[in-house]
């Protein structure tokens, strides 16, 4: 038994009591003076009822009622002491009360006292809840009595005691009964509620609180639970009673009432129950003996005899400890404990004798037989494993190992094959010996063998019984339920609580074996049980195939001896057919003769011997005519004939070496989608005749779409193949590696490196972008340049997120890669500037784009951009905007440079002009810090950074102006939630200008008036605070901010640069909230919202990581 918590409320008062409506879709909760009304499904809130003045203390819905407005009175009754609770019977013609001195009061429906209980602890044992079992089915009304000595207690209406008073060790506050009465809700002082069988055995916690439970109760005709506590809280939880079982050939045993134990014989159906005061935790069976599991011990039964139907257990052994297990198994001598990954072997007197420790969790657990004191177990893994363990040895066996965790085993009577279900719901079957996959079978969660048949295994799942013989076709009929033994011709089925024993014909699988000949196995399976008709015509086969064994054991288990029918055999041999027909006919197996005549190709003396038409004569005599057309070369015959006789695979062998694509079509689509075998056929030679399309019906007829996937990827047709991947994730690499590739051999490299990445083949995807991103830069595409180092950083990024060996390379990458996107699309607009004849660009964004570009190759220049260019553009609008200083010093550097031929003139006509000019910048263009306010040089030798407080610049990535942002940190131990979620908080700051200024209202005007009285406030904003720093210090000391600064912020004033892991989250504060910012939320680069607005008017995406307006932001 578990609780599953399905929801929780808090009221802002004490829970004193609480009711459902009778039907369970509402409850009535009274916390202090107020009545809440919620829905019981989700906990919904459906309306408060207020009037009350005074704290409510108790709740009821009314359901037939003993009062009504319409009387006049109400009859009153005074008592000895204060009535702390009271209950009536399911009849209602009792009432009873529990008293604050501990006496409990029985009252008829005047009034009348009829029973007065007084129990031992009197006064100092105040009675606090009382409650009546519910239950019709018992004989007497049974009042169960919570005081607060600490007992709870039962007794019957006339006040006789049930038992003995049970120790709580807390003071009850509630107590109340399920809808039938098989449990008690109990809760109290120790801050939960514990569940209790009708005799008052616990059983267990249902949700552990935070303050005392002073109410419980149990959603009426249900499994759900409501408490109610001190603090207002209010928790509903679902009961889940778990299936407690075992299972040991034809023995079942299950747990019921949580405390006692019944054993069914499925065979005779006889039931024993063992009955207990304690909860069963775990229930095990083998051959005679039995062995259940309490809290603090484990108790094993034997058998009083060896007889197979005996059903008396008696107890053999009693192992006094607590232990803690998942699986608990039982052979002859020894328990077996598995608790995850360690499986203990025990004696019946408790003592540790063997262990196995594992290399995964144990999913499964069977024993499969041995002698006594030596037996086997079969254990199946989570990793895929699947062990034989002997008791009496410490070392493990390894059966097999597959890719996928085991859900169920079983293994065949011989001990040579084993069935396996996997976490996929596949049935697998191997070869214990070879470790080869005999087959699978999709659709099942539990596997059987037949116990006395080799070849014989059952499967359940989808809501299906299928029966396997050998490799044979599976037979399928409808069962609820999961299939947990397989005997003879019985199939042991659990559903839900209960176990039944299914009886399956096994004439199908009979009928299997004789198609392929093998009456032996045949005989088999028809011993288990088939009808009279089935052993006959299994006696016929055998004759035909020559198999006289076989037809002789039928013959005698029938008591048949038949001379004629020798002779008819003996004619046949000399080659005088008409006189065995005869003799045939005349014993009275003109079916025989039938077949005599089919393999004499003497078509027309067969047809004399149908008789009664039995469709399997006719069947067998069209399939001799086809072979004999097929032999001489009739094929469109024999394709018919073949049909007609149910001979698929025939016809459309012939079908497909003739291209007869029409006949194909016709064939696969009459086919059911259970015969897998000719519908692949089919479809094989559709692929061979070049008709896709039909291969494809075909395979999405019998759901194998693994095939259908190839066809796809191997006709090209990338549509339908990426459908089939979404649906099904599984396919997704044979999907996009062969698209990838076809791709990349088709020069369209950007897809094929989307394809890559999608596929998880990240190298590649690399290896693709590194190649781009190489062809852009040596063609001068460095826009494109730009845009593909940006995506080989996020690739990175997403490796280092996935591979922790490589983190720190991948974001030595990631870092790298992400300055040079910034540096070539910088680059791209001094390229066209410098190349073509008009500039796309203002003056100012030329010059700001020039200086940034120029601070940011301090250390190298990357392959394709020019200092050249750079300079001379520099220099030019520096010229054009009044930096005389800095175009002075750009056309010095230029004279140190080889100078292509197109600038020599200009470059040297703009050194000698210059130096006319003034040795100073114009002071408009002097980039400001926004952190100390400080104006800095137009040439910074330390960069893109403040030559004061060393700030880092934040440029707009269209214009490349400083924006008017401060990048802060957060302080230890704040993480990036908690820094969202104060920032959201948006403390209210007081105005700084508040009563500053005053407004007079005339008859003719209005008019401000500024009060010089007034003081100016100081600014009171804690982020201006942390912006200051120690002067003249040469390291950058960050803006580092604690909670209560985060609290004080606006969030509009704040930008986010939300990184994936394991990059942390970049914060900016705008300084100037009135100048609007926009940030891409892909690439995460900084824009004045006008420029960001009309970049993307013009391409319809972000200029930078070209993330398209449409797309949602990831």
């Amino acid at each position: 038994m578990r609780a599953a918590l399905t929801w929780r409320d808090r009221a802002e008062q004490c829970i004193y009591d609480l009711a459902f409506k009778p039907d369970g879709t509402q409850l009535i909760i009274a916390a202090g003076n107020r009545l809440l009304v919620y829905d019981t499904s989700d906990g919904t809130l459906i309306q408060p009822l207020k009037g009350h003045k005074d704290t409510v203390y108790c709740v009821a819905y009314a359901k037939d009622g003993l009062w009504s407005p319409e009387q006049k009175s109400v009859s009153k009754h005074k008592t000895s002491s204060k009535i702390t609770c009271c209950s009536w019977t399911n009849d209602g013609q009792y009432l009873a009360l529990g008293m604050f001195n501990g006496v409990v009061s029985i009252r008829n429906k005047n009034g009348d006292e009829k029973v007065k209980i007084e129990r031992t602890g009197g006064a100092s044992s105040p009675i606090w809840s009382i409650c009546w079992n519910p239950s019709r089915d018992e004989r007497n009304d049974i009042l169960a009595v919570a005081d607060w000595g600490q007992k709870l207690s039962f007794y019957q209406l006339s006040g006789k005691q049930i038992g003995k008073d049970r120790m709580l060790n807390f003071d009850p506050c509630c107590v109340s009964y399920f809808t039938k009465g098989e449990y008690i809700l109990l809760g109290g002082s120790d801050k939960q509620v514990s569940l209790f069988t009708k005799d008052g055995v616990r059983l267990g916690t249902i949700g552990e609180q935070s303050s005392w439970v002073w109410t419980c109760k149990v959603k009426p005709d249900s499994n759900y639970v409501v408490i109610g506590c001190q603090d207002g809280t209010i928790s509903f939880y679902q009961l889940i009673f778990s299936t407690v079982h075992g299972l040991y050939k034809d023995r079942y045993a299950y747990r019921d009432s949580m405390t006692d134990v019944i054993v069914q014989h499925l065979i005779t159906e006889q039931k024993v129950r063992i009955k207990g005061r304690e909860l069963v935790k775990k229930i095990a069976i083998y051959k005679n003996r039995l062995a259940i599991q309490m809290p603090e011990k484990i108790l094993i039964y034997e058998l009083y005899s060896d007889d197979s139907s005996d059903m008396y257990y008696r107890v053999k052994e009693k192992i006094v400890k607590k232990f803690e297990c998942n699986l608990l198994v039982v052979c002859s001598d020894h328990i077996i404990l598995c608790q995850e990954k360690r499986l203990q072997c025990l004696s019946f007197s408790g003592i540790k004798e063997r262990e196995w420790l594992m290399e995964s969790l144990i999913r499964y657990i069977k024993v499969i037989g041995g002698p006594p004191g030596r037996e086997g177990l079969l254990v199946g893994l989570k990793n895929g494993q699947i062990l034989k363990i002997f008791v009496d040895n410490v070392f493990a066996i390894v059966l097999l190992k597959q890719s996928t965790a085991v859900r169920c085993l079983d293994m065949s009577a011989s001990r040579n094959k084993l069935a396996v279900v996997d976490e996929n719901d596949t049935c697998l079957v191997y070869d214990i010996h070879t470790k080869e996959l005999l087959f699978q079978e999709p659709n099942a969660n539990s596997v059987a063998w037949n116990t006395q048949c080799e070849d014989m295994l059952c499967f359940s799942g989808g809501g299906y019984l299928n029966i396997k013989a050998s490799n044979f076709p599976v037979h399928q009929q409808k069962l609820q339920g999961f299939v947990v033994g397989y005997n003879g011709s019985k199939i042991f089925c659990l559903h839900v609580f209960s176990m039944s024993a299914v009886e399956v014909p096994q004439s199908a699988p009979m009928y299997q074996y004789l198609e392929r000949k093998m009456f032996k196995e045949a005989y088999q399976i028809a011993c288990l049980g088939v009808t009279d008709t089935d052993w006959k015509e299994l006696a016929m086969e055998a004759l035909e195939g020559l198999e006289f064994e076989t037809a002789k054991k039928e013959r005698k288990k029938h008591g048949e001896n038949n001379n004629e029918l020798f002779l008819a055999d003996v004619y046949a041999y000399q080659g005088k057919f008409h006189e065995a027909a005869k003799l045939y006919k005349k014993s009275g197996h003109e079916n025989l003769a039938l077949d005599m005549y089919s393999d004499l190709r003497m078509f027309d003396y067969a047809k004399d011997f149908l008789g009664s038409g039995d469709p399997k004569d006719t069947k067998m005599l069209i399939k001799k005519q086809a072979d004999w057309a097929k032999n001489i070369n009739e094929p469109k015959a024999a394709v018919e004939m073949y049909l007609s006789a149910g001979e698929h695979m025939k016809a459309i062998e012939i079908s497909g070496d003739h291209g007869w694509v029409d006949m194909l079509i016709e064939i696969a689509r009459k086919l059911d989608k259970a015969e897998r075998e000719p519908l692949s056929k089919c479809a094989f030679y559709f692929k061979k005749l070049d008709n896709p399309g039909y291969a494809a019906e075909t395979y999405m007829k019998v759901g194998d779409l693994k095939a259908l996937v190839h066809l796809h990827v191997e006709t090209h047709r990338w549509e339908e193949a990426f459908a089939l991947s979404e649906k099904h994730p599984e396919f997704k690499d044979d999907v996009y590696v062969p698209y990838a590739q076809w791709l990349a051999e088709n020069d369209r490299f950007e897809e094929a490196q989307k394809a890559f990445h999608k596929a998880g083949r990240q190298s590649e995807a690399v290896r693709v972008l590194e190649q781009l991103t190489h062809n852009a830069v040596v063609e001068s595409r460095f826009n494109d340049a730009a845009y593909y180092y940006w995506m080989l950083s996020m690739q990175c990024l997403d490796i280092a997120q996935e591979n922790e060996q490589q983190k720190t390379e991948m974001l030595q990458k990631f870092h790298h890669f992400q300055h040079l996107a910034e540096v070539y699309h910088v680059y791209h607009s001094i390229q066209r500037y410098t190349e073509e004849p008009f500039s796309f660009h203002l003056p100012e964004t030329l010059f700001n784009i020039s200086r940034f570009l120029l601070h940011s190759l301090t250390k190298e220049t990357p392959l394709g951009i020019s200092k050249v260019n750079t300079l001379f553009a520099l220099a030019k609008q520096s010229k054009a905007l009044g930096a005389y200083k800095l175009a002075r010093h750009a056309y010095d550097k230029l004279q140190g440079l080889q100078i292509p031929a197109r600038f020599q003139k200009s470059i040297e006509l703009g050194s000698l002009t210059i130096r006319s000019k003034p040795f100073h910048d114009s002071e408009e263009l002097v980039p400001l810090c926004y952190r100390c306010s400080t104006n800095n040089p137009l040439l910074n030798n330390l960069g893109n950074v403040c030559i004061n407080c060393r700030q880092p610049f934040v440029f707009s990535a269209s214009s490349y102006e400083v924006l008017h942002l401060v990048e802060f940190y957060l302080e230890d131990g704040i993480t990036d939630e908690e820094a969202v979620a104060l920032i959201d908080l948006e403390a209210p700051r007081s105005s700084k200008r508040e009563d500053k200024w005053q407004e007079m209202t005339s008859d003719h005007a209005q008019s401000l008036r500024l009060d010089d009285n007034t003081d100016i406030m100081e600014d009171d904003d804690p982020f201006t605070a942390k912006l200051s720093f120690e002067q003249g210090g040469s390291e950058f000391v960050p803006v580092i901010v604690n909670r209560a600064v985060l609290q004080s912020m606006s969030r509009r004033d704040v930008l986010i640069k939300r990184w994936p892991k394991p990059l942390r989250w970049q914060y900016y504060r705008s300084l100037l909230p009135d100048a609007s910012i926009t940030m891409c939320p892909s690439c995460f680069q900084m824009f004045h919202t006008e420029d960001y607005e009309l970049l993307v008017l013009q391409h319809n995406c972000c200029p930078f990581c070209r993330r398209r307006i449409d797309e949602s932001n990831q």
